[in-house]
């Protein structure tokens, strides 16, 4: 019987419309078996698309599959004349964008005020370093803001992607971020790209962390989720190398354990490993504020770097990359708890030192040994994860030493040749801290035929010491900071959210106090000597507060100026200067007056040459 074309083409627009809404109600992290992805070819050609779409209203069972590479749970996937595809998933972004209830949106929370919640709050904050309790007020699909560049909105990626391992080490976890962290990643992913996600518990002892999780995640995500158990504590480092031994993914995914992936964060992660199996690609990385859960940019882009002791630091955008804001851009060094590598890469590489301890330096020894061993590293804008900075770390010390220490010393003897001499200048205990033996890693670095230190920093980190010179130049003023008006100094304990203020002066008195002597750096920030954290604005606003946050580097919210007739703090990017309520005891930023004594300060020492030079 012949068939009408009319009816056939009314049934096929049915059908379709028919699948899309069942995915849509349908759709959820338990649904591990998904349909097709419909395929809208925009150049002229086949239209695969409606070919498929009149074989369902048809029922006409042709024999031919959909191809692997565009099977999925989720559609539409549209395909442009150059096979390049949009990954987005318009039906999740639906129904994020209507979630309303707590931290929905990235919301900030604030919790009662009623002692039983407060007495709950302040145990789980001892537990985590984080607010716990908030954490379970938000569900675990909670929507986020997509903060992405508006272009990220228009990018295609290759049709044909990478499939995944994702890797995510934990040791006592609070359970509702961990399962927020696993729901993320699989409800923002096309399910075909994920082979798996493989949690890999670091001994840990939170009875709710045992046979509790292992159901929930059999019953949330099905064989999609598999847990490692260490029987023994391992630390970060070797957590991850037990993870990726059995991953099955082409590419490997490390991700902390209390973060959350963002709108399409995956195919700008795997587009250029695809093209080039030597890349290795970061995400960038927002906050989640420890205290309320808000979710925020950090910034719109770095490049990772590090001072001479081994401190991460962050480097201005090339202009060529501020002009490109939605491409993947070179970055010498990556923070190291979130990136994409090719897994058979990543072996070819040595993996992990497995000599290194716990966790501190493992983000140095492979940005180094990537660079210098002929592969690259990038940082992908339209990929976006928020990370939780705990307030503290709640995790005792593993009882063995300076393990950080040697960490730096062994990837400083291994891959920094002479430049080592700077970070032993800095600390010069290092020298005297035993690092194992190093032979492994020595004969590694010859037979990958790696370039030296020395090219690493000239043509990769090249303008780093314009930053973080090897040989830093003087400060500009140092000792006790005194208020004229109130006669008392800067005092850098806290008062609760990194707010601070003055107290009496101990110098007066004979004493002295670690906590009134600060710092005018030659980066022209203000931070309390011997301390990785500066004076830090973040509003022109009349009264603005002032609080400690941890040094960037990069001048903006954190330079400060030193005018040695007025004897003011000016804040150049506010048009404002220091000024203080001595009765309160209070700092904070207000438009400068040079007549009001209460801007007026007084260093213990001040260079006049620097700041006349300046």
């Amino acid at each position: 019987m012949r068939r009408n074309p009319r009816r056939v083409l009314k049934l096929a627009v049915g059908a379709v419309s028919l699948i899309l809404l069942t995915a849509f109600i349908t759709k959820g992290i338990d649904n591990e078996q998904g349909g097709p992805y419909v395929i809208q070819v925009n150049a002229a050609g086949d239209n695969f698309a409606y070919r498929q779409q009149q074989q369902e209203a048809n029922n006409v069972n042709t024999g031919v599959p959909l191809p692997v590479a565009l099977q999925s749970n989720k559609g539409p996937l549209q395909v442009d004349a150059n096979g390049r595809a949009d990954w987005h998933d318009y039906a999740q972004a639906i129904t994020d964008g209507a979630a309303r209830g707590p931290g929905e949106q990235g919301l900030a929370v604030e919790l009662p005020k009623d002692l039983e919640t407060e007495k709950r709050k302040e145990r789980l904050y001892k537990m985590n370093g984080f607010n716990a309790a908030v954490s379970d007020l938000i569900k675990l699909n909670r929507s986020v803001p997509d903060i992405r560049h508006p272009d990220c909105a228009k990018k295609r990626y290759l049709v044909q992607l990478p499939t995944v391992s994702i890797v995510i080490p934990f040791h006592n976890e609070h359970p509702s971020t961990l399962l927020r962290t696993v729901t993320s990643v699989v409800n923002r992913s096309p399910r075909h790209l994920i082979k798996e996600v493989i949690l890999v518990d670091d001994f840990s002892n939170k009875p709710e962390l045992g046979r509790e999780l292992d159901d929930t995640v059999g019953t949330r995500f099905g064989r999609l989720v598999r847990i490692l158990r260490a029987s023994r504590r391992e630390g970060l480092i070797r957590a991850r190398l037990m993870g990726a031994r059995t991953a099955v993914g082409e590419v490997l995914i490390f991700l902390d354990s209390h973060t959350e992936a963002n709108v399409n964060w995956l195919p700008p992660l795997l587009e250029p490993i695809a093209e080039n199996r030597r890349t290795v690609v970061c995400p960038f990385i927002d906050v989640v504020d420890y205290e309320t859960f808000a979710y925020r940019a950090q910034d719109e882009g770095a490049r990772g770097a590090f001072d001479w002791e081994l401190y991460y630091k962050r480097l201005p955008l090339l202009p060529s990359d501020r002009e490109r804001p939605t491409e993947p851009f070179e970055s010498p060094v990556m923070a190291g708890g979130l990136f994409a590598i090719n897994r058979e890469y990543f072996w070819e590489l040595g993996g992990y030192d497995e000599g290194l301890d716990v966790w501190g330096g493992e983000q140095y020894e492979l940005s180094f040994k990537i660079w210098q061993c002929g592969g690259r590293m990038l940082d992908a804008p339209c990929s976006r994860v928020g990370h939780i900075y705990r307030k503290f770390a709640p995790f005792p010390n593993p009882g063995i030493g300076d393990f950080v220490g040697r960490n730096y010393r062994r990837v400083a003897e291994v891959w920094m040749d002479e430049y080592k001499e700077y970070l032993y200048q800095r600390r010069p205990h290092y020298r005297n801290l035993e690092y194992g033996s190093i032979a492994k890693q020595k004969a590694l670095r010859e037979r990958l035929n790696c370039k030296p230190f020395k090219w690493f920093m000239e043509k990769i980190a090249f303008d780093q010491p314009l930053k973080y010179p090897p040989v830093e130049p003087p400060d500009f003023a140092w000792g006790s900071v005194r208020n004229v008006a109130a006669d008392q100094c800067l005092d850098s304990k806290f008062h609760g959210q990194g707010k601070f203020g003055l107290d009496e002066c101990l110098s007066s008195k004979g004493g002295s106090s670690g906590e009134q002597n600060f710092v005018l750096t030659w980066h022209q920030d203000l931070r309390p000597a011997k301390r990785s954290v500066c004076l830090d604005v973040s509003s022109g606003e009349k009264r603005t507060p002032v609080v400690l946050w941890p040094c960037h580097g990069m001048q903006g919210n954190q330079l400060f100026k030193y005018n040695l007739e007025t004897k003011q703090l000016h804040h150049p990017i506010t048009a404002q200067c220091l000024d203080a309520d001595p009765g309160n005891r209070e700092i904070f930023m207000n438009p400068c007056d040079a007549t009001l004594k209460t801007q007026q300060w007084l260093f213990d020492h001040v260079n006049t040459t620097a700041i006349m030079n300046d």
